[in-house]
């Protein structure tokens, strides 16, 4: 019958080819004789289940209560309790590197994901782009016939392909998803989003003011694929990527959420470490033996921690467990959306919580804006400072992380935190495993070494589909990750992976057959100017964690020839995977030329046209540190001037060139500490005009003030000294936009929140002394644009 399911013949070539009909074919369609073979779509095999898999973002293993930890998540307690609770599962250490792991099956150096995509480098493991020779899950079964989707955060595009021009080559719709809504960055605003439809940008349906947050649009997003996809083509299973930004920083959590843990964390993150572990020998996701690690002498305790400023530290933490049980109530929406439907007695849902471990990237303190580390500059954000802010925590004013020691507590009884793939610390977090129709065991634990690399591999395993060997004419690398999906059905399964190798930052580990041999060289909140030892002074550490769950007892002492052999195959598998060279370098490697990655924009001139935005910092020319000009060619209303001619970042660190009530007008925010609001002396004239701001920097190193000159057609109308400049970024997800400023606005003033009421012709950035005639001859910004190409 026509649109019935045939088996091709292969699957192991991808696409499947299409293998035409030979026969007789006749004149006349009625002749008795003639019979076309019915049109069939591509399916998977019978059987094959729907797939999802829902990736949080910096959740270390001590945090769900799935898994022992003090944030309630009923929703990963339900999947567990009808399915399986995997206590060995590991990630990357970082995100960008594990999902590349997840979704291509392969090691994140094997990737070029050694790192995160900002900072990529020349080194094949390290250069961000993943080879055409190891084709993603969703794109081997959206060529196997399944329906793909994904939802949330996409960290795999290398910086200099994520403008609106592309290429779109490893953007999720170009990847294997038919559908994507996200956003294609680290992090971003959950309140002000800096969102994609597929590769187009597109704003929030609502505000923060009449609800909005983020994680509930990804839901409901998802909630709507669903139900489209069974009510349109039931008989065809999907796969669904559901990874929102949440618990990354910014910890933006709606206020209800985080009052519900009031004074549930007064006693401090060391004696929480205590409770948890308690309720983790309880629950079975560690063993009865397991001991609590000790803290690091970098991470002071909660006894010695300033009193005053405890109030705010707890804050810190209310407010992220109502971020993540948040995050995880929104996920019970989808699940219950496919149970509605039917389809969750057939669906693999592979809920991974974290993506490594709980994040110390927010300081000994913690953060209001998170932003002002980044650009090394954590000590002006005092204790007063900080706790003049704590009721903003987690609202849209805020850009706020906890402290180093909740990070610790969240990632219990292991030692050290994410960016630490040394120890487990870094890479072990809580998955479940729920499949009605394939999982028998409800409520089990299995304890097998289960890595992500091995997702990729049980999908395809579980749905009948080979892994295939040419995908789009390439010849394939095999898969490195192995199939888990024995440990479904049985808790004695063969352990399948004898040896994982892990790497981030220079910090280091092997496991092989129960031992791990383990070395951490970098502190992960360092960001800024850390300061390293030679690899070779490293020094490492050997458990026997076949016993030793915690990596609480070095036996490098005892056993000396042992950590030699890990060592040394540590070095076999970092060569095999493209590992080396290793690279501990931080903010050296932030900047392209040194790093050795392209960039977008070169050149000493940038040339931007109206209507262009969404522009992030890596597709804008670099005005940081150094003296520059943007000059805008208008017409101005007969009526007052308003609204933005250009800007970059937002509320929380950036500039904006505008128009407010008639007056021409430039504000630097630095950091969201200070505002310097420079205006010109007289009215904006109507007609065609040149306006510019020039920045003249101080010079004499980085983060310097300057002057800065407002002009109208090439004449001074207003001047005013700027005291300091960020360094190094404005923004994670603030973009620059011509003629309008989305997500939020660097000044409060009318004019800086506006789209420009006149019209713009062009807006140039110099970099850089020009001939200081504050005039650009149309031609010249044209032929520059268009020489640039």
């Amino acid at each position: 019958m026509p649109g019935q399911h045939v088996e091709p013949e292969t699957r192991t070539i991808l696409p499947v080819p299409d293998r035409p009909a030979i026969g007789f074919t006749a004149y006349d369609a009625k002749d008795p004789d003639y019979s076309a073979p019915p049109i069939t779509r591509l399916r998977p095999p019978v059987g094959a289940p729907n797939v999802i898999i829902a990736l949080l973002d910096d959740v270390g293993f001590g945090a769900s209560s799935a898994f022992g930890g003090p944030v309630q998540m009923p929703t990963a307690e339900r999947l567990a309790g009808e399915g399986l609770r995997y206590s060995r599962f590991h990630t990357a250490a970082l995100c960008a590197p594990t999902r590349a792991a997840l979704l291509s099956g392969r090691n994140h150096h094997s990737v070029g994901m050694g790192n995160i995509t900002e900072m990529a480098t020349g080194a094949p493991g390290y250069n961000g782009v993943r080879s055409n020779a190891k084709a993603t899950l969703p794109e081997i079964l959206r060529l196997n016939g399944y329906a793909t989707a994904q939802f949330g955060k996409c960290h795999e595009v290398p910086p200099w392909e994520t403008s609106a021009v592309g290429p779109f080559d490893r953007w999720p719709t170009h990847s294997g998803f038919e559908h994507f809504y996200g956003f294609v960055a680290g992090e971003t605003h959950q309140y002000y989003p800096a969102l994609y439809h597929g590769t187009t940008p597109v704003e929030p349906a609502k505000t923060p003011e009449e609800g909005y947050h983020l994680t509930e649009d990804l839901a409901d997003h998802a909630i709507n694929w669903i139900r489209q996809s069974s009510a349109l083509q039931a008989d065809r299973p999907f796969f669904m990527y559901w990874a929102p930004g949440a618990t990354h920083a910014p910890h933006h959590a709606p206020k209800e959420w985080a009052d519900k843990y009031r004074g549930q964390f007064d006693q401090g993150w060391d004696a929480m470490r205590e409770q948890t572990i308690t309720r983790q020998r309880e629950l079975g996701v560690i063993s009865a033996e397991t001991e609590l690690t000790g803290r690091p002498v970098e991470i002071p305790s909660w006894d010695e921690t300033d009193e005053q400023l405890k109030p705010l530290l707890r804050r810190q933490m209310e407010v992220y467990a109502g971020f993540l049980e948040h995050t995880d109530h929104h996920f019970g929406r989808v699940i219950d959306a496919v149970d509605e439907l039917g389809l969750l007695e057939n669906t693999l849902v592979l809920y991974i919580i974290g993506d490594n471990g709980a994040s110390a990237e927010g300081t000994l303190r913690g953060s209001f804006n998170e932003g002002i580390n980044f650009n090394g500059m954590g000590h002006l954000e005092t204790d007063e400072f900080l706790m003049e802010h704590i009721d903003d925590l987690g609202t849209p004013a805020a850009y706020n992380h906890y402290a180093v020691g909740w990070a610790h507590a969240m990632s219990t009884p292991y030692q050290w935190t994410k960016q630490v793939a040394s120890h487990f610390g870094g890479t072990r977090n809580g998955t479940i495993a729920h499949w009605p129709q394939g999982i028998t065991d409800a409520g089990e634990i299995r304890n097998q070494f289960t890595h992500v690399i091995d997702v990729a591999a049980t999908v395809l395993d579980i749905a009948n589909l080979p892994e295939p060997v040419q995908v789009h004419g390439v010849t394939q690398s095999p898969m490195e990750g192995r199939s888990f999906a024995a440990t479904f059905g049985d808790a004695d399964a063969q352990e399948h992976r004898q040896t994982q190798y892990f790497e981030m930052f220079g910090n280091r580990g092997i496991y092989h057959r129960g031992w791990t041999a383990v070395t951490k060289h970098r502190t992960p909140w360092e960001l800024v100017g850390a300061q390293t030892v030679a690899f070779d002074d490293d020094l490492w550490e050997l458990y026997d964690t076949a016993t030793d769950w915690s990596q609480a007892n070095d036996l490098s002492q005892d056993y000396p020839e042992k950590l030699h052999e890990l060592q040394r195959l540590w070095l076999i598998e970092a060569t095999k995977f493209n590992v080396l060279p290793l690279d501990d370098r931080g903010t050296e490697r932030m900047d392209a030329l040194v790093a050795g990655r392209p960039q977008l924009i070169t050149g000493n001139t940038q040339i931007l046209f109206p209507g262009m935005g969404h522009l992030t910092e890596n597709t804008m020319v670099n005005v940081k540190n150094r003296s520059h000009s943007v000059t805008a060619e208008v017409v101005l209303p007969d009526v007052p001037a308003s609204g933005v001619l250009l800007s970059q970042g937002g509320y929380l660190g950036g500039w904006s060139f505008y128009a407010d009530g008639g007056h021409l007008k430039y504000a630097y925010n630095f950091l969201g500490l200070s505002m310097s609001i420079i205006a010109s002396e007289t009215p904006l004239p109507a007609g065609k005009h040149q306006l510019r701001a020039e920045f003249v920097y101080d010079g004499g190193g980085m983060a310097r003030g300057g002057v800065l000159t407002l002009y109208v057609d090439g004449a001074p109308v207003g001047s005013g000294r700027i005291e300091a400049t960020q360094p190094i970024v404005y923004s994670a997800d603030e973009t620059s936009d011509v003629g309008r400023s989305l997500g939020t606005p660097v000044s409060t003033e009318p004019g800086a929140a506006a789209s420009f009421n006149g019209s713009i012709d062009w807006v140039r950035i110099d970099l850089g002394d020009d001939d200081h005639s504050h005039l650009i001859p149309v031609e010249d910004a044209v032929r520059s644009a268009l020489g640039r190409q």
